[in-house]
């Protein structure tokens, strides 16, 4: 419980192990215990999302040097859905082409919804599956009525900040990671700690 806890106020596994005084390996293979435990109960809630959905890939982790954005290297590419009002879905994808992007919308929203999309080529023929509305950032048109994507550059921002005092994550872990700030995101206005209660300790008795 105690580990949970610790777990619960985003303290990483190395403060933890030292102000619990419990081996560190101890704690993070505990810590992600609960993020594997997170991972199944966010693919089991995840359902297809409509109405107004903003859509938006993220480049994390790697290192920084040379290009930045979409094309950057030694980054892992993370596709998000936001369902406005509602709930956010995300995955690790290998590229950002139109048949990559394009197959993950079509799993996880419903066919006449309203999109919002930056003007990346990958996503013109989503207008072939819902209303299409492109906000233009290289036009400096970010903010217009609900023509935007402030929603999920939210979420971004909101995972980010939280990857940060991770140094160095396993690669084999990052998914998990990443379920994680959907999860925590998807809940901000909910009991976490008795949420992760549930699905971290009485579905691993």
């Amino acid at each position: 419980m105690i580990i949970l806890y610790y777990f619960y106020l985003e303290i990483s596994a190395r403060k933890a192990s030292k102000e619990l005084k419990l081996n560190y390996k101890t704690i993070q293979s505990r810590f992600m215990q609960f993020r594997r435990k997170i991972a199944e109960y966010c693919n089991q809630e995840a359902r297809e999302l409509n109405g107004e959905v903003e859509i938006d890939e993220s480049y994390f982790g790697g290192k920084r040097k040379g290009q930045r954005g979409r094309g950057a290297k030694n980054k892992t590419i993370v596709f998000g859905i936001l369902e406005r009002k509602g709930k956010i879905y995300t995955k690790i994808v290998e590229n950002v082409s139109a048949e990559t992007l394009m197959g993950e919308i079509k799993n996880k929203t419903k066919k006449g919804s309203v999109f919002y999309t930056d003007g990346w080529k990958s996503y013109a023929s989503l207008e072939q599956y819902g209303k299409h509305n492109i906000i233009r950032h290289d036009k400096d048109e970010f903010v217009e009525n609900h023509n935007h994507i402030n929603g999920i550059e939210g979420f971004w921002s909101f995972a980010k900040e939280r990857f940060h005092k991770y140094h160095g994550i396993n690669k084999n872990n990052y998914p998990f990671y990443l379920k994680e700030m959907e999860f925590r995101f998807n809940h901000r206005n909910e009991s976490i700690f008795n949420l992760l209660f549930d699905i971290a300790i009485r579905r691993l008795v």
